[in-house]
């Protein structure tokens, strides 16, 4: 099974956060689970830490490197295919990073690893 980590499911599992669920924190963890995080999710972050809204304990490419080569993560790359879904998607969601995230769940058909609700009204197969 692949999955897709939305932003704050990744960090949750790299800082072990006590807000992701044990279904999400138990199919990260499963070897038959392939596991795969958008080039958005560690943007994202970048962005957050620069303005001020979010610390990590180390510098973000250090940390970034170490915690997806620890934890048997892939990054899902960004095609032209994605970026042409995010230009077909309906505006449910203002977040840029979000709507990036979905489109590469859905153009790819695998599963959205994400609390976030929202995200099933584009129709992407989303667990939490």
């Amino acid at each position: 099974m692949k999955i897709l980590l939305d932003t704050h499911a990744l960090l949750w599992f790299l800082l072990d956060d006590p807000a992701l669920s044990n279904t999400a924190r138990e199919l990260i963890r499963n070897p038959e689970t392939d596991v795969l995080v958008s080039p958005a999710s560690y943007w994202e972050i970048a962005i957050k830490i620069s303005i001020g809204k979010y610390r990590l304990p180390e510098p973000l490419a250090v940390f970034m490197d170490r915690e997806l080569s620890a934890n048997r993560s892939d990054i899902l790359p960004i095609s032209v295919r994605h970026a042409d879904h995010v230009a077909r998607l309906p505006f449910h969601h203002r977040d840029p990073f979000d709507r990036l995230i979905v489109a590469q769940a859905l153009e790819e058909a695998i599963l959205l690893l994400s609390a976030d609700e929202v995200m099933d009204r584009y129709g992407a197969q989303r667990v939490w």
